[in-house]
C-alpha cells in the first residue's frame, strides 16, 4: 500500500493535498475500509451510503474513487453529484441511507480534498476516524462476495423546496448572495428564486475550483469586498457569503459591515428563545462573551463548547439544544430543521429575521456592549508542531495559575478581556481571538499573546483592529 500521510486524519474529517496526499487509490481504498466499518457496526444485510463532491476541480475523479471502493466493500451508493456538503446531509434524511461521504475541500486552497463522513445521522470524528486509520494501515478488508452498485440520484430540487418549506415572508428585502465560484452556485439561484418578496442577485455562481474571482472563505474580510461593493451599486439591506461548500455562512448589514457568527448567533437565539424560553444555546471556545452574556439575558442557558462541526453536532444531540453556532459561521438549526451545519438555510432564516421587522439588522444589535477584538487569527504552524506548542502552552498558564478553561486549546480570561490559542483541526496552524473592553486593552492583551508565542518561535500575525 502506498505511503500514507497520518495528518491527514483530523479531528472531525479526512484532508489533505488532492493527488499528493489524498490519490485516488488512497480514497478507494478507504472506501473499502469505511464499509467493512460500516457492516461491523451494523445488524443490517443491506447497507447504504450517499456520497456528494463539491466543484474541486479533483473533485470528480476521487468520488468516482470512492464510489468504487465502497461497491468493493459490498454497500449500495446513492451518488448525489456535485452539491453542497448539507445538501449530502439532507440526502442521508431523505433517502434514509445508513451513511454520507462529502468529497470536499471546505475552505481550504484549491489543491486541498477531504472527506467529511456521516453514520446512522451522527457525525464521524475522533476515535472513529482513527479507527479508520488503523483499519486502513492494518491491510484492505477482503471484497464482498456481491459487489455493490452505483445509483445517480439528483436531489437538489427536493432539497431547495425543503429550504423554504416553513419560511415565513416578511416586508421586501434587497439581499445579495456571494457564492465565490463555490459548490453553493448550483443552489443558490435556485433558492433566491423560491423567496417571495425577496429581490437581490447572486455573485459568482460559477462552480470553478481555481476560485478565480475571490477564495471562498467569509472569515476573510478582504472575500467579501466584491459583495459590500455589489451592496453599495444596488442598495441591497443585506449580503450573506457561503464558504466553499455550502456549510459556513459571513454576512454584511446594511452598512457593509461584518456580522461575525457570534453575533448572528445572538440574533437567532434571541428569536428561538421567545418560543423556547429556557432553552440551551451553544457557542463555540471563539465566540465572544457578548454571545454568552446576550443568551443568558435573554433567558436562555448558553453553554461554551469545543470547536469544530462534528463535536458540535454531538454536543446538541446530547443536549437536545435547538441551535448552535461557531465564530467561523458554522450555524446549527435544530429549530425547524435538523441539525446540521447548512449555510443555506441560515440564509433562509436570517432574510426571514430581518424582513419579519421594519427596523434593519444593525439596529437589533445596538444595545450590546463595546467591545473590541481581532478577528479569527490563523497561524502558520507545522502539523508536527503545532500540538507540542499548543501543550507548552497549556502548562505554562497551569504554572502560572491564570483563570482559564482548557475544554479546546486555553481560553484565559484576563483584566479586561480575555485571549484563546488553540490548535487548527484543518490546517497546519494555530488559531488565535482576542477581545477586550477597550482599544488599548486589545493591544496590550494582542501583545502579550504574541510574546507567548515568540518564545515558542511561532510568528504571530498582522492584523487590522476591529
Amino acid at each position: 500500500m502506498e505511503d500514507i500521510n497520518l495528518h491527514m486524519f483530523r479531528e472531525y474529517d479526512i484532508r489533505g493535498v488532492a493527488g499528493e496526499d489524498l490519490t485516488e487509490e488512497l480514497v478507494c481504498n478507504l472506501g473499502r475500509v469505511f464499509a467493512a466499518h460500516l457492516k461491523a457496526n451494523s445488524t443490517k444485510d443491506k447497507l447504504s451510503v450517499a456520497i456528494g463532491r463539491d466543484g474541486r476541480i479533483s473533485s470528480p475523479a476521487l468520488a468516482k474513487s470512492l464510489a468504487e471502493g465502497l461497491c468493493l466493500g459490498g454497500v449500495e451508493v446513492v451518488d448525489i453529484g456535485l452539491a453542497p456538503t448539507p445538501t449530502l446531509y439532507f440526502a442521508t434524511h431523505h433517502f434514509h441511507t445508513d451513511a454520507g461521504i462529502m468529497l470536499t475541500g471546505s475552505h481550504n486552497p484549491p489543491d486541498y480534498n477531504g472527506l467529511k463522513m456521516v453514520r446512522d445521522n451522527r457525525p464521524v470524528y475522533g476515535e472513529e476516524i482513527q479507527a479508520l486509520k488503523k483499519g486502513l494501515l492494518a491491510g484492505l478488508p477482503p471484497e464482498a462476495a456481491t459487489a455493490g452498485t452505483v445509483r445517480q440520484e439528483p436531489i437538489l430540487d427536493i432539497y431547495l423546496d425543503r429550504l423554504v418549506a416553513d419560511f415565513k415572508p416578511g416586508r421586501p428585502m434587497k439581499v445579495i448572495l456571494d457564492c465565490g465560484n463555490g459548490v453553493t452556485g448550483v443552489a443558490a439561484p435556485g433558492l433566491m428564486a423560491r423567496l417571495p418578496s425577496v429581490e437581490g442577485e447572486v455573485l459568482f455562481p460559477e462552480v470553478d475550483g481555481t476560485f478565480p474571482n475571490h477564495h471562498p472563505d467569509p472569515t476573510v474580510p478582504e472575500n467579501l469586498r466584491a459583495m459590500r461593493q455589489r451592496m453599495d451599486e444596488t442598495g441591497a439591506e443585506l449580503g450573506i457569503a457561503f464558504d466553499g461548500d455550502g456549510d459556513r455562512i459571513g454576512a454584511l448589514d446594511e452598512q457593509g459591515r461584518v456580522i461575525w457568527g457570534d453575533r448572528l448567533m445572538i440574533l437567532f437565539g434571541r428569536d428561538i428563545l421567545k418560543a423556547q424560553p429556557g432553552a440551551m444555546i451553544i457557542g463555540d471556545v471563539k465566540c465572544s462573551q457578548l454571545l454568552f452574556d446576550a443568551i443568558g439575558q435573554a433567558g436562555g442557558e448558553p453553554l461554551m463548547w469545543k470547536t469544530g462541526h462534528s463535536l458540535v453536532k454531538a454536543k446538541m444531540r446530547e443536549t437536545g439544544a435547538p441551535l448552535a453556532g461557531e465564530m467561523s459561521g458554522h450555524l446549527f438549526f435544530a429549530d425547524r430543521y435538523y441539525g446540521f451545519d447548512d449555510a443555506l438555510y441560515a440564509a433562509v432564516r436570517l432574510i426571514e429575521l430581518v424582513a419579519a421587522q421594519p427596523t434593519v439588522i444593525s439596529e437589533r444589535l445596538l444595545g450590546l456592549p463595546d467591545i473590541f477584538s481581532t478577528p479569527e487569527l490563523r497561524i502558520t504552524c507545522p502539523d508536527e508542531r503545532k500540538f507540542q506548542v499548543m501543550e507548552r502552552v497549556l502548562a505554562e498558564q497551569r504554572r502560572l495559575g491564570s483563570d482559564f478553561s482548557d475544554i479546546d486549546g486555553v481560553r484565559v480570561k484576563v483584566p479586561g478581556g480575555w485571549w484563546l490559542l488553540r490548535v487548527s483541526n484543518t490546517q497546519p496552524a494555530l488559531v488565535a481571538r482576542v477581545e477586550a473592553d477597550s482599544r488599548e486593552g486589545l493591544r496590550k492583551i494582542v501583545a502579550e499573546v504574541a510574546a507567548i508565542l515568540e518564545r515558542e518561535g511561532v510568528a504571530f500575525p498582522s492584523w487590522e483592529e476591529a
